[in-house]
């Protein structure tokens, strides 16, 4: 463990910059997220604690008909995002709390630039903050007590830099997890269970404040942890940059119901 997850003995330790958020739409976050990792040359730490209103949020290449209950979708305007990073499909609100990490490469110097390295990292990184809790595992590509799934992975790695982000399921509707169908391809671990068999609600494990004391800390084990209001960063010099993530549009959700029926 040492090897992989420790603060550089040698050298400069790297600057993480850790901006706490309450409250923003996931669809703004993702845009933050995604200048950030392609404009900026910093290390950063998001925290969002819950999105103002209830959206599904769809890796890069997920087929919408497969994964959505689309008519339950139009039904009650729930909107879908496609976002700029892999990964399954999740629900997501105000019970959801977001933790993103994007580095340069030369940052984690250990990790290998690769999906499986990085997962392997964040689950080290993770396993602190969850140290003597409940029975924390990296199952496959999520994070999970015992059997019970309650945080999802996705991750891009450009040229220099990568970003890992995670939504957890610090509490969740069942309603909203009926938005969702079961994916083709499931973790080996989930077998044939239904959403609400898979997951669990983090809070029955851990105060929301004391998982983001604890992420905080178990960052700055391994950077030097600068918090920084969102006002400072500066938006307004990549105002032109194109979003990869994107809002879908009602007509595209209306095709996909079609293919549904």
């Amino acid at each position: 463990m040492s090897s992989v997850l420790g603060k550089a003995r040698e050298g400069i330790v790297p600057l993480m910059k850790v901006v706490r958020l309450k409250g923003m739409s996931i669809l703004d976050q993702l845009h933050l997220e995604e200048r950030l990792l392609r404009t900026s040359s910093d290390n950063w730490c998001l925290i969002n604690h819950g999105t103002n209103s209830p959206a599904i949020v769809m890796g890069l290449s997920g087929k919408l008909s497969e994964l959505v209950e689309t008519k339950s979708v139009l039904r009650d305007h729930i909107p879908i995002i496609r976002r700029f990073t892999g990964g399954g499909t999740v629900v997501v609100d105000n019970g959801t709390i977001f933790v993103t990490l994007i580095c340069n490469k030369d940052a984690v110097p250990n990790v290998q630039p690769f999906p499986r390295p990085i997962m392997s990292w964040s689950g080290l990184l993770y396993g602190k903050v969850f140290e003597g809790l409940a029975d924390f595992h990296l199952r496959e590509n999520d994070y999970a007590f015992g059997d019970r799934k309650f945080g999802g992975n996705a991750q891009s790695i450009t040229k220099n830099r990568w970003i890992h982000h995670t939504s957890f399921l610090w509490d969740y509707q069942v309603k909203n997890m009926s938005y969702l169908k079961l994916p083709s391809k499931a973790p080996k671990y989930r077998l044939t269970r239904d959403h609400t068999d898979f997951i669990c609600r983090m809070k029955e494990h851990m105060p929301r404040s004391e998982f983001i004391e604890r992420t905080i800390k178990a960052v700055g084990d391994e950077f030097s942890v600068s918090p920084v209001s969102l006002d400072s960063i500066d938006i307004d010099s990549v105002s032109e940059y194109v979003h990869t993530t994107r809002l879908l549009t009602e007509q595209e959700i209306r095709e996909a119901s079609i293919l549904q029926t």
